[in-house]
């Protein structure tokens, strides 16, 4: 039972990995099951053995944003041995890296959310949102509170500041992916955003 339950972990990260490269290149008009069995070289009668429906495979994703990005997010926030400085740094580079690799997946997800108008995924995009939009504010207060950073400042509106910048690069990684240049990308919005922070 165990090789079946590893051969069927595999199928449906070969699967999520699929829809993944589906939207990102062709759009979400084009995902649909006959061209991701034909993509990973299955029957679509197959493809419903590991997923019951693309809502299932896509609250899957999800999921996944969950448990490889937003509970690091949350181990660096919370971490007693880092700067508000070093956090910053760790937090934002790891939210750029993470959405280069899985082709910019957080707008992937929003847009087949409202393709599909699926509550579920909405709710659930919202929440990961919401929790990054906290820790990043926690960020911002300790940076404060260690006197680095302009107290005067309106942690919300900073905190929304930040979470443009991933939207924007989701943004880049669709419409001009041949121009993509990410080597220094997470370097250079720290130095925005530190700027911004700084004491006058």
């Amino acid at each position: 039972m165990a090789a079946e339950r590893l051969d069927t972990e595999t199928r449906q990260e070969q699967i999520k990995k699929a829809v993944l490269e589906i939207i990102s290149t062709e759009g979400i008009g084009k995902l649909s099951t006959r061209n991701l069995a034909s993509k990973i070289g299955v029957t679509e009668g197959a493809l419903f053995r590991h997923f019951s429906s693309k809502k299932e495979i896509m609250l899957s994703i999800l999921d996944d944003v969950k448990n490889e990005l937003l509970v690091d997010q949350e181990k660096i926030t919370f971490s007693s041995n880092l700067s508000a400085e070093e956090k910053l740094f760790q937090f934002l580079c790891l939210h750029i890296k993470y959405l280069i690799e899985n082709k910019g997946i957080t707008i992937l997800l929003f847009s087949e959310a409202a393709h599909m108008n699926e509550p579920s995924l909405k709710k659930g995009l919202r929440n990961i949102l919401l929790s990054q939009k906290e820790f990043i504010s926690r960020i911002i207060k300790q940076g404060m509170n260690e006197g680095i950073w302009n107290d005067s400042l309106n942690v919300e509106n900073v905190a929304t500041l930040y979470m443009g910048i991933p939207i924007s690069l989701n943004i880049e990684m669709i419409l001009n992916p041949e121009a993509q240049k990410q080597e220094k990308f997470c370097e250079n919005m720290i130095c925005l955003i530190k700027k911004a922070l700084e004491k006058k």
